[in-house]
């Protein structure tokens, strides 16, 4: 019975020592056995590992990749123009005996506040010597690289590898956003006007082109036409000159004719003029020039009948009868009636100023 009571206690006491001199390590982590607070040994490798209890201790470090969120900070770059940059990392402890001896107890709450440190400095420093347009461009990705191979050096010390660096948001500080807006508004505005004169000049020389060329096109379809104009009013005076050579009267006639056409060619047309003017000349005598006229064939016919009646009046004197004699004074008559017929038909042809009126 006694021996039990002292067996059993002793059983457990070394059951607890043995359990606790084992510990298992997670695929995902490392773990460091300490003893005293003296890294003694680690443990990379999965699997069940022993320790000393009560003496040797374990700590265990997330080996996957690990995020850092970096608290949004104000940069200003070669423009002057202020940002508000908001970024994160991407991180994982590579070297757990540094990273214990650079962090101490702080463990993963202490690297991630000598991250932070360590990338708000470069952030700065790389986005303050570029233009703000190079950081809010496609060339933000060199930018972010610049960063992070800056903040590698660094956090080498630290038993950290960092892995990437991402900006997420960049903007303007909230006091500065209206005076941002108006100047870009203002760049704007100059660039559509200075857009609007370059196309206004180019349409001043476009519209100058086409005024030239219809000038030019003008110019020479005037030309042309006065060529075309002087050739016909050439041929136009020839064939009048050729008219009035042929029938110098009708030519009259007809350039008169011309004439009434285009004065009363309207209904309200007014002329003032003397009345002796020869304008209307056509108008007040058959012939107005004087020239004078050829006798009607009738009249020629009859002249010709009375000189064959003389030439047989003649013959009959001569022969000394007195029905020659009587023929003689018939014939005698005959020329006086021929002279009167032939006055008869001379006194229709011109008429005077009053009879046409």
């Amino acid at each position: 019975m006694k021996k039990t009571t002292i067996l059993l206690p002793l059983v457990v006491v070394i059951g607890l020592l043995g359990f606790s001199s084992l510990f298992i390590v997670d695929e995902r982590e490392n773990a460091l056995v300490l003893q005293f607070g003296r890294v003694v040994d680690v443990k990379e490798e999965p699997g069940l590992a022993f320790k000393i209890p009560l003496i040797q201790e374990v700590v265990t470090y997330d080996d996957r990749i690990l995020s850092r969120d970096i608290d949004p900070l104000e940069v200003t770059p070669l423009d002057d123009r202020r940002l508000v940059v908001d970024a994160f990392a991407r991180y994982r402890i590579t070297d757990v005996r540094q990273f214990r001896r650079a962090n101490g107890v702080g463990g993963i709450a202490a690297a991630e506040s000598r991250i932070d440190s360590i990338l708000r400095s470069q952030t700065r420093e790389i986005l303050g010597s570029v233009r703000s347009d190079e950081i809010l461009s496609a060339d933000r990705a060199a930018l972010m690289a610049r960063i992070r191979d800056g903040a590698f050096d660094e956090a080498q010390s630290l038993g950290l590898e960092i892995i990437d660096v991402r900006l997420k948001r960049t903007d303007l500080p909230a006091e500065n956003l209206d005076a941002t807006f108006a100047r870009m508004r203002a760049e704007r505005e100059r660039e559509a006007a200075d857009q609007i004169a370059r196309g206004n000049e180019r349409a001043q020389e476009i519209r100058a082109g086409a005024d030239r060329q219809r000038v030019e096109v003008v110019s020479e379809a005037q030309r042309e036409a006065d060529i075309i104009r002087g050739q016909a009013d050439a041929r136009r005076n020839a064939v009048f000159a050729e008219a009035y050579g042929a029938d110098e009267e009708f030519f009259e006639f007809y350039r008169s004719l011309d004439a009434y056409r285009a004065a009363l060619s309207g209904n309200t047309s007014t002329m003032i003029m003397s009345p002796d003017s020869e304008f209307f000349s056509y108008l007040k005598s058959n012939n107005p020039s004087g020239v004078a006229l050829s006798p009607a064939p009738a009249t020629e016919a009859a002249a010709s009948d009375e000189g064959s009646a003389n030439e047989d009046g003649a013959t009959s004197s001569d022969a000394g009868s007195e029905p020659s004699g009587q023929t003689a004074d018939e014939g005698a008559e005959a020329p006086e009636a021929g002279n009167a017929g032939g006055a008869g038909n001379a006194s229709t042809m011109p008429l005077d100023d009053s009879a046409t009126e």
